[in-house]
Parts: C-alpha cells; structure tokens; sequence
C-alpha cells in the first residue's frame, strides 16, 4: 500500500523519538531520515522504524489507531486559577495610599480588609494576603491618627 504525506511524518516522529532516547546514533538517524521522506510504501517505512519502540501502521476504517507516545501528547490544560477579590486589591491600595491622603483612606482599607476576607472564606477567591496588608496599614493608619489626638490633647493639657 502506497505511504501518505501523514505517514512518512509519523515515521519521521518516531525516529526523531529513537534519537532523542538515544536508540538511534547521528548519522544512521540523518540516513533513516532521508529514506523516510523518499519512501513509498508503509512496507519500506516500516522497515525504517521496525527496531523502535513505536512505527507507523496503515490507517484503516477497520484498523485500531496506535497509542500515540507521550513524546508526542499535548500538554495537559492547568486549571485557571481562581479570581483575586477586588476588595482585597481595593484594601491594599487604600492602605498604601494612607501617608499620601494623611490618613483618610485607612477606614476604607480597614473596611474593605474585613470585606475581603469574608468573601475569601466564602468564596475560595485568591487575595488574602492583600486583605491583610490593606488591614495592617489602615489601622497603622489609624492608629497614628489617634497618636496624634492623644499627644495634642496632652500638648493642649499641659499648657493650660
């Protein structure tokens, strides 16, 4: 039976496979090669890749299909990761931005940190970690505006 285009690349698959796994020394694979894409028939192919693990077979409605080596498989497809919460994003924005907006934006940060974590725990979205930090800075935030009540008070007491 005469060979197909898609035979002869098969072929050529698996003696590429031979030399990759070390079944196969340079130059006899560059000789198998050439023969490969001159070959005529799947008989001639056949004997190119019969002392290798895997060669091609002739393609018949009636024929099983070979198992395709694992060489030659698409990669599996990774799952898509899930989704960062953009209350947890919006949290750490907020708490960077505490020094620049003198603190105004370290409620919204606390806030939106506690937001974020709740639908974290409901959801299995990604983001705790800049929930976290969106709640460590704004209450930094805060805390430094209560510092500074606290020592103005004391300043405006012990003038008095």
């Amino acid at each position: 039976m005469r060979a197909s285009h898609a035979d002869r690349e098969r072929a050529v698959d698996v003696l590429k496979a031979g030399f990759a796994e070390g079944r196969l020394p340079q130059q006899e694979y560059e000789q198998r090669i050439g023969r490969a894409y001159q070959a005529q028939t799947h008989a001639e192919l056949q004997l190119l890749v019969a002392d290798l693990p895997q060669g091609p077979v002739p393609q018949s409605q009636f024929a099983p299909r070979p198992a395709v080596p694992p060489a030659f498989m698409p990669m599996p497809m990774q799952p898509m990761p899930a989704p960062t919460n953009g209350s947890a994003t919006g949290a750490l924005v907020c708490g960077i931005l505490t020094p620049v907006t003198w603190g105004l934006s370290s409620i919204p940060a606390v806030i939106l940190g506690h937001k974020a974590r709740a639908e974290i725990r409901r959801t299995g979205e990604r983001g705790d970690g800049q929930a976290v930090a969106g709640l460590i800075l704004g209450w930094l935030g805060i805390s430094g505006w209560l510092l500074f009540f606290v020592l103005m008070v004391l300043v405006g007491v012990t003038n008095l």
